[in-house]
């Protein structure tokens, strides 16, 4: 059975920092693309970053320089280290996963954790 469960949200103040975790199982997530979105209140779902199976990454222009998605195989989990927070990156975080990047938003998905920055 196919599993993602993102972890690691939660409140901090503008400038802090967290790292969220998504635990996958039922597949291999290295041989995955896998990728973080985020859906804040009124707001269309946006693509935060993304890593394909050769390790290449992607951003969001509004993360870039803040944000580093990565993963470790062995714990076959995808990482979203998130550094100087803001209060417009508040919103839930999802991980997702695909066999081709084109495909993220069709593949699996996690249940989602919030992340709240205060100003």
């Amino acid at each position: 059975q196919v599993r993602l469960v993102e972890s690691g949200g939660g409140a901090v103040q503008a400038g802090g920092s967290l790292r969220l975790s998504c635990a996958a199982s039922g597949f291999f997530a290295s041989s995955y693309c896998m990728g973080w979105f985020r859906q804040a209140p009124g707001k269309e779902r946006e693509e935060v970053a993304r890593i394909d199976s050769f390790s290449t990454t992607r951003y969001v222009d509004s993360v870039k320089g803040r944000f580093t998605i990565s993963r470790d195989n062995a714990k076959n989990t995808l990482y979203l280290q998130m550094n100087s927070l803001k209060p417009e990156d508040t919103a839930v975080y999802y991980c997702a996963g695909s066999h081709w990047c084109n495909g993220l938003t069709s593949g699996y998905w996690g249940q989602g954790t919030q992340v709240t920055v205060s100003s």
